[in-house]
């Protein structure tokens, strides 16, 4: 059989199997088809895909048919997608779970704004929007419909931690995830007031305490927006590029894990990076419409899914040292699933048998080197705390 109709057919099953539809076969078909050419290519070009798509059409012909796809105003993506991100959280029924808010800019032109499910060192797009801006900061009334549909499509029994950065601060945020149940680890920015009981209101870049040092105050309210009560996480991290200055805003007390917490926001632009030049390479997209680039969204993110699910099948199958040449773990799931099926193609093995997402814990952490592993995300010599 042919490789390319092989994962065809392997594909098919699983997305069919957890309810995505489509109104009409042919698109269905199309959709498929752009999977396995993003797949095989690792490219948007529409016209890489038809190379792996067979039949006797012209390449031309092949082309237009993907572009008419992405054009087609009938397909919703994200209700397309829901059923089948929807099964798949499942596995996390119970579980304490981060969700990243965040935005990239596209050719300076379109903001692409996501929520995804922070899992295993990337993240899992649970919805999205592309919307025409020259910023990365996007209005709350714009995005807002990101967070309903996020918790659509998640267990109920989820105790759920939004990460956002200094961009998406805004009462309404902190409200909107207030009355879906969510939890919140915000970060600040400097000219931000907060109010205490035991001192005067003060702006949060004035309270920020010397490198090496830590500042809790629990309890104050966000004066400027009116909001609390809420608790603050203050901090010089050491990063690569020196120390920054964190200061994070959460629901719940705050401590050292607040940081913790808040760096797993990081996730979602390894995420970003996934879909741009670490995998998918979106920025060569020559689609410059945004409905066209939220359906492109919604095949980058279906095929996320599908090669995650492989490469954690890989791993829990104790095969990852087929395809990954460190002695611990130094590929991203996608990276391992991406390289497993690469193999299993060119030598006729298995093709993925089920798509699932385990729990949250991860049995073999990424460890793409000694150095990097030894290097702290953040070093707080000493705590100093304010109650």
């Amino acid at each position: 059989m042919n490789d390319s109709l092989k994962l065809y057919r392997n594909i098919a099953d699983f997305v069919f199997k957890y309810g995505m539809r489509f109104h009409d076969l042919r698109c269905f078909a199309t959709f498929l088809w752009a999977v396995v050419g993003l797949i095989q290519s690792r490219t948007v070009y529409l016209s890489q895909w038809g190379l792996h798509r067979p039949g006797r059409a012209e390449a031309a012909s092949k082309q237009r048919q993907l572009a008419r796809w992405l054009e087609n105003a009938r397909i919703e993506p994200l209700g397309v997608y829901q059923p089948m991100i929807k099964a798949l959280c499942q596995a996390f029924q119970g579980e304490r779970i981060y969700l990243a808010l965040d935005s990239s800019v596209l050719w300076e032109r379109f903001a692409l704004v996501r929520v995804a499910l922070v899992y295993r060192g990337r993240a899992l797009p649970l919805s999205w929007m592309v919307v025409e801006s020259k910023s990365a900061m996007v209005a709350f009334e714009t995005y807002q419909p990101l967070l309903k549909q996020a918790a659509q499509v998640l267990p109920a029994t989820c105790q759920v931690i939004l990460l956002a950065d200094r961009g998406f601060v805004d009462r309404q945020l902190f409200k909107a995830a207030r009355d879906l149940g969510w939890g919140f680890r915000v970060r600040l920015k400097g000219n931000v007031w907060v109010g205490h009981h035991c001192r005067p209101s003060a702006k949060v870049g004035d309270l920020m305490p010397q490198p090496g040092h830590a500042l809790f105050i629990q309890h104050i309210w966000l004066t400027e927006h009116w909001f609390g009560p809420v608790h603050l996480a203050l901090a010089q991290v050491q990063t690569q590029g020196g120390f920054e200055p964190w200061a994070i805003v959460s629901d719940e007390p705050t401590s050292l894990k607040t940081f913790d917490e808040f760096g797993l926001r990081f996730d979602i632009e390894e995420n970003f990076l996934d879909d741009k030049s670490a995998g998918f390479q979106l920025e060569s997209s020559q689609i410059r419409n945004a409905a066209a680039l939220s359906r492109l969204c919604l095949i980058l993110a279906t095929t996320t899914l599908y090669l995650v699910s492989c490469g954690i099948q890989v791993v829990a199958h104790h095969l990852r040292r087929m395809v990954d040449a460190h002695w611990l773990r130094g590929l991203s799931f996608i990276q391992i699933g991406w390289r497993w099926l690469a193999q299993a193609l060119a030598n006729s093995l298995p093709l993925p048998s089920y798509l699932c997402l385990l729990s949250q814990d991860d049995f073999e952490p990424v460890f793409a080197s000694k150095r990097q592993a030894a290097r702290p995300i953040a070093v707080l010599y000493s705590l100093s705390q304010l109650t």
